[in-house]
């Protein structure tokens, strides 16, 4: 009687799985890229455990959505784009620390600000309000629109340009040309400081578009 036919079976070849590590690598470049807008030492902690079975990728992607801001704790999506295709996310932590500054006494609306009425503070920037201020140069010689209490950590819109022109302001108006200037009065449709454009509702009653000069006037263009 013949032997039996032994049958050979060739077992499935595994995917190899995705490297944690790279991905971990890629988001935290990715953070770090868009952090750097930020004037301080950036801190990326990322947890990339839960993509250790997804299909090893040669083209990775890190990415934000279009309507989410940088904060202290993400979900990251990751997309493989090779050779097989997927999509999920992994946790990252991400800190900031940098300096800000805060009012040393209270500061009255109208007051113009000196060196002597700020100090630094180092913290995390991301646990912080939108528009601190963290350049000491976008501070000094503003002027106070509202009061600032001691200690409190001074936005950018609690100040202005001192030759800023404010809505509602009657300003001067000047249309200049080769040897002449004609001047007239407007009152102020917008408020903008110096080098932006605004409108001017004339005496005329006209509206018209110019460029700030300065505290009082308006070049029209």
């Amino acid at each position: 009687m013949m032997p039996a036919l032994a049958q050979t079976v060739n077992a499935p070849t595994a995917i190899p799985t995705q490297n944690t590590d790279e991905v971990a690598a890629i988001v935290q470049d990715y953070l770090e890229s868009a952090a750097s807008t930020y004037p301080g030492s950036v801190i990326v902690t990322v947890d990339a455990s839960r993509l250790a079975r997804q299909p090893a990728c040669s083209q990775l992607q890190a990415y934000l959505s279009s309507s989410q801001r940088l904060r202290s704790r993400l979900s990251v999506g990751v997309r493989c784009m090779a050779p097989i295709a997927w999509d999920s996310y992994v946790q990252a932590t991400l800190s900031i620390q940098g300096f800000y500054y805060v009012a040393n006494h209270a500061i009255q609306p109208g007051d113009v600000i000196s060196l002597d009425d700020v100090s630094a503070r180092e913290g995390d920037l991301l646990r912080l309000s939108p528009g601190i201020i963290t350049d000491p140069s976008h501070l000094i010689g503003q002027l106070a629109t509202q009061r600032i209490n001691t200690n409190m950590a001074i936005k950018a819109n609690a100040l202005r340009d001192p030759d800023s022109i404010q809505r509602g302001q009657m300003v001067r108006t000047e249309v200049r040309g080769p040897g002449f200037v004609a001047s007239g009065e407007g009152q102020a449709m917008q408020s903008g400081a110096p080098g932006s454009q605004i409108q001017v509702k004339s005496s005329s009653g006209q509206i018209i578009t110019g460029t700030v000069l300065n505290a009082n006037t308006v070049l029209i263009m």
